[in-house]
């Protein structure tokens, strides 16, 4: 087999063995018939021939048949090529192969000399033409293997030949040339259906080995990706847990000290909370939109009902970099979901403004057809044609080598891009280095409603240091259950501060101990973490308790975790969650919340997450 063709680098001996083995299992699988075929030709043929050459011949001619017959049986019972044989033996197979029909060709050759020896000439033209005809379709069945092709082919039509001319005459003559002529074209167009075969099985098997190389290339990318979420929720459980810890203390001691002058430190204390609470948050919200936790709301609400708080938002921070910010007025109204589309424009508008050093960041929207184009503009460094791929995945950054914290995580545009899926707004990105970048969003437009957008709710970006927000009134005691003594003396001393009894136990065993006490306080609030020493569910644990002692208090958990597939369960549970760090005033709010509305385990869920790093 030839194993280069035109324009083709060499083809390495395991690749040129694949292509040699589907050669030999294309001819093998139709080999039997192909025999049997022969063999009722050639006696088809002796029959014809015993009862119209010279009596003298009938001998040879039995015999002759005798022979092939002989040897067809032979390659039809010996033994054959099957798929179980192993890949480097498959030569071996391929010259037997060869070696049979070369031999059947070369002792069906002599045949050629009694028919021909008919002194018939439109029997002549007949035979000579039903033995081109049987001999060109056999030669095309065995293209795929250039020396069975070569041996079967050449003996059996050289034979005719030599015949015609032997026995001459101007008819056998010609018929003699017209199968020269025959033999020629037929095994030239062989030589090229040989590589074109060749050509097309390397081809496949380069594909295959590229699809083959691409999937473990995607497994590996998938493998990393499930590492990296990994990575990031045990990282961040880690890093909320101690966190969690300095944001109750913090909140006590800024409660103490309210009157007094040391309350600046505890102020910036908390606004070095809030500012690595918030980082971890960017965290949460990844592992939240990749386990599918948040469900878009979609229905028909005002743009400039977003754009007034967006400019309010970030007004501030582009003025300390003396920076202008546009946020025009539309009249247009959009279907969406108001908080995701909020946090997509935010996410953008706080990017534009991170890179650009002089000018300005604009936000305007018009009508294109059945949608609105959202675009936010900046005259900020710009992308590279090379980054603009990049921008969306977490962790890049443009320019930012030293990794300059006032520019953030790298992560608000892959969350842009997140939602931009889940909310079903493509989004377009068109920059030029030194001159700015546009982001556009495509937003279905919607029919004005009469429906309030009083009770319209956005997230702060930058929540402040100190919260009013009120105490409430439980009766009875809070049982926290946390198996971190740190965070249980923490958040003790929290309720404590502000007049709430709260009792705080490591796991289920001390709960049901305090629980089974005679003169026990009656439970208002049942507070679990959610992952537990050696393993414990926080969930699963305060279920437990709630039914065996038959509490009606309200539960609330309090959780570190972000791993997506733990996310989906806390959400399935519908219990309402805390996500760590917890400041005093998203606990207050979580807690009044909770007494005002007596939640059930089978209520709706109640995600308290507006505050989770406030003072």
């Amino acid at each position: 087999m030839n194993d280069q063709t035109p324009g083709r680098l060499p083809v390495d001996a395991t690749l040129e063995m694949r292509v040699l083995r589907e050669n030999v299992a294309s001819l093998y699988a139709g080999n039997t018939t192909a025999i049997l075929a022969h063999m009722g030709f050639a006696v088809g043929i002796g029959c014809f021939g015993y009862f119209h050459v010279d009596p003298s011949f009938r001998l040879l001619i039995v015999t002759l048949i005798a022979i092939i017959v002989l040897a067809d049986l032979y390659a039809v019972l010996t033994p054959r090529w099957t798929p179980a044989v192993p890949l480097p033996e498959t030569p071996y197979w391929a010259r037997k192969y060869t070696r049979i029909v070369t031999t059947i060709s070369t002792i069906t050759a002599p045949s050629s000399l009694f028919l021909v020896s008919i002194q018939d000439s439109m029997l002549t033209t007949f035979v000579t033409v039903v033995i081109m005809g049987s001999w060109t379709r056999a030669v095309q069945a065995r293209w795929p293997l250039r020396a069975a092709m070569f041996g079967y082919g050449i003996p059996m039509m050289s034979g005719l030949i030599i015949s015609l001319a032997w026995y001459g005459g101007a008819l056998n003559w010609f018929l003699a040339s017209f199968a020269f002529v025959n033999l020629v074209l037929t095994l030239s167009e062989g030589v090229k259906q040989n590589k074109r075969l060749t050509a097309s099985l390397i081809l496949q098997f380069e594909n295959e080995a590229l699809a083959a190389q691409l999937r473990e290339q995607i497994a590996a990318t998938e493998r990393a990706s499930a590492e990296k979420t990994h990575f990031l929720a045990a990282a961040s459980h880690d890093l909320r847990q101690p966190m969690h810890a300095i944001a109750l203390f913090g909140a006590a001691l800024g409660n103490t000290l309210r009157q007094r002058p040391e309350i600046k430190n505890v102020e910036r204390l908390m606004r070095a909370v809030n500012a690595l609470g918030a980082s971890l948050d960017t965290m949460l919200d990844i592992s939240r939109l990749d386990a599918g936790v948040v469900q878009p709301v979609p229905h028909a609400l005002e743009l400039d009902e977003l754009f007034l708080p967006l400019n309010n938002t970030f007004a501030i921070q582009a003025e300390r970099k003396r920076l202008q910010l546009r946020v025009r007025a539309s009249g247009l109204w959009v279907r969406s979901d108001p908080q995701l589309l909020y946090r997509m424009l935010s996410n953008l508008v706080d990017n534009a403004l991170k890179y650009t050093r002089q000018g300005g960041v604009t936000v305007i929207a018009r009508t294109r057809g059945a949608n609105a184009w959202i675009e936010v503009r900046d005259t900020g460094i710009g992308i590279a044609s090379e980054q603009s791929s990049r921008i969306f995945e977490e962790f890049y950054q443009v320019n930012n080598p030293g990794r300059d914290r006032s520019r953030g995580l790298g992560i608000g545009l892959s969350i842009v891009r997140r939602l931009g899926r889940l909310l079903q707004h493509p989004i377009e990105l068109r920059s030029r280095p030194g001159r700015g970048t546009r982001f556009r969003l495509t937003v279905p437009l919607a029919e004005p409603s009469d429906a309030s957008q009083e009770s319209l709710q956005l997230p702060e970006l930058e929540s402040p240091v100190l919260h009013a927000f009120h105490v409430p009134a439980l009766e009875g005691r809070v049982l926290l259950i946390d198996d971190e003594e740190d965070i249980r003396e923490a958040m003790t001393e929290l309720m404590r501060a502000y007049g709430i009894d709260a009792i705080a136990v490591a796991g289920e065993a001390e709960a049901a101990e305090l629980l089974m006490q005679s003169d026990a306080h009656p439970v208002a609030l049942l507070m679990c973490d959610y992952r537990l020493a050696e393993g414990a569910d926080g969930l699963e644990v305060g279920l437990r308790l709630r039914e065996r002692f038959r509490l009606d208090a309200p539960m609330l958990l309090i959780t570190g975790e972000t791993a997506p597939d733990r996310l989906l369960r806390v959400r399935a549970s519908n219990v309402p969650v805390l996500f760590k760090p917890v400041g005093a005033a998203a606990l207050m709010q979580a807690i009044s919340e909770l007494m005002a509305v007596d939640v059930l385990p089978d209520a709706a869920p109640q995600e308290a997450e507006e505050g989770r790093h406030g003072s």
